[in-house]
């Protein structure tokens, strides 16, 4: 079984892994992202690696920079997960 800093890794490197996936898809470089979102170039990078725990308040940066909502970076709950992970998937974002 997997410890809780082996599971809070996964969590972020998933997180960073969307984060750069969808930076990709638009054509940006890190250094662009990072400019567009008031971050570091080395924290993007920290981000996009999993080395990094990321504060909503950044989050939300990164989102606005990207044109999209902090949910973007997260899976969605698969199909029978339950009530609850469909509700939490579409509540709304106040911007």
């Amino acid at each position: 079984m997997p410890s809780a800093a082996d599971r809070e890794y996964a969590q972020r490197r998933d997180f960073g892994q969307q984060v750069r996936a969808i930076r990709k898809s638009q054509g940006l470089s890190q250094e662009q992202l990072a400019h567009l979102a008031d971050l570091d170039r080395s924290y993007m990078g920290g981000i996009e690696r999993g080395e990094r725990n990321v504060s909503l308040d950044n989050i939300h940066r990164i989102a606005r920079a990207l044109g999209t909502t902090p949910a973007a970076f997260f899976p969605q709950p698969e199909s029978g997960a339950g009530e609850k992970g469909a509700r939490l998937s579409t509540c709304p974002v106040k911007k």
